[in-house]
């Protein structure tokens, strides 16, 4: 069943993938140069009838200030809490003094979907945190729909994402997702509706992958962060592990373009979550599937192993990617209780 390293190896496991050199510098430019350029978050208000939730359409700057969808749903309050310092909305409620906001927990989505229906996902709200679900950028026309355009061409790639603008970590689709996963929390912590010091992020798959690059790159916003399954971890032994997609993309983009190696390699690696997770210092809580094929567990053991805070970690050894599904969602809402009461 294990189609991976045995458990006893997968724990010692170390990441071979390399490090830049100028890794903190490309990111703290390319933050700042979005950050500089970014505008207040909007949100609107949807009437949707939902009782005890309340959703709103939101608007944030992302990479280089370009619009990004999302939703947030906030638990239901009563009159007096409206969307919060900084944004503009259709409310004109203001959260009064009395009233202590809800942590938010940040979350990401997985490959190919969308922020999906506004009435979708209501658990987060359920359980008493408001919830900001970020769109992906250029996604969304799979499993779940999406509303964010990513404009920026690309050179020659294979279908997917995975080699969008891949020769150079400066043109790649990553780097501009991650900036957006970032800005998503900027974008949560300026809301008042929101406690900003009680923020954590959470995804499975490329939603994890995202997680962890938030919580390293707003690393004083982010005070927990529950990485399911991540993607974009120990990228190049997630192609070496397995022949399924997405990793498989890139296995063919070099079959047919083995010159490019060397310059897909470098611009991987400021990706990387592996990397991302050795400057990580939030309590994190992961889990794993010892039968994934599209995440190999030696893939999320490399990050989990590299990661700086305090972190546990939910081996699921019959599971495949989706490990856990539903008691991954109880131990990480446990999770948040725990560490942003």
């Amino acid at each position: 069943m294990l189609r991976d390293l045995p458990l006893a190896d997968l724990r010692s496991y170390q990441s071979a993938g390399p490090e830049p050199g100028d890794f903190d510098a490309f990111w703290e430019v390319a933050l700042h140069e979005s950050r500089a350029v970014g505008a207040r978050p909007v949100l609107q208000r949807l009437e949707l009838g939902s009782q005890g939730v309340e959703i709103y359409d939101l608007t944030f700057s992302g990479f280089s200030g370009e619009p990004v969808k999302g939703w947030l749903r906030v638990p239901a309050a009563g009159p007096g809490r409206g969307p919060g310092r900084g944004s503009d909305s259709d409310s004109s409620l203001g959260a009064p003094d009395a009233v202590r906001p809800p942590a938010c927990i940040v979350q990401f989505g997985g490959y190919g979907g969308g922020r999906g229906w506004p009435l979708e996902d209501l658990h987060w709200p359920a359980l008493g945190f408001a919830q900001l679900r970020m769109d992906t950028r250029g996604q969304g026309a799979t499993w779940a729909p999406g509303d964010t355009a990513d404009p920026h061409g690309s050179g020659p790639m294979t279908p997917g994402f995975m080699t969008k603008g891949v020769m150079a970590p400066e043109t790649y689709y990553y780097a501009r997702l991650f900036t957006d996963a970032a800005r998503a929390v900027d974008a949560a912590s300026e809301l008042e509706v929101v406690d900003a010091t009680r923020l954590g992020v959470f995804g499975h798959s490329q939603g994890g992958g995202c997680a962890l690059a938030a919580a390293a790159l707003a690393p004083d916003l982010v005070r927990a962060a529950a990485v399911l399954s991540p993607f974009m971890v120990d990228i190049m032994r997630g192609v070496d592990a397995t022949d399924q997609a997405p990793y498989q993309e890139i296995a063919t983009y070099l079959a047919a373009r083995p010159a490019d190696e060397s310059s897909v390699r470098r611009t991987l690696s400021y990706v990387d979550g592996v990397n991302f997770a050795r400057r990580c210092r939030a309590p994190a809580h992961f889990a794993v599937g010892l039968a994934d094929d599209i995440t190999p567990a030696s893939t999320v053991f490399g990050a989990y192993n590299a990661y700086a805070g305090r972190k546990d970690i939910q081996v699921w050894p019959f599971a495949g990617h989706e490990g856990g599904a539903s008691e991954d969602l109880v131990q990480s809402a446990e999770f948040f209780r725990q560490h942003l009461s």
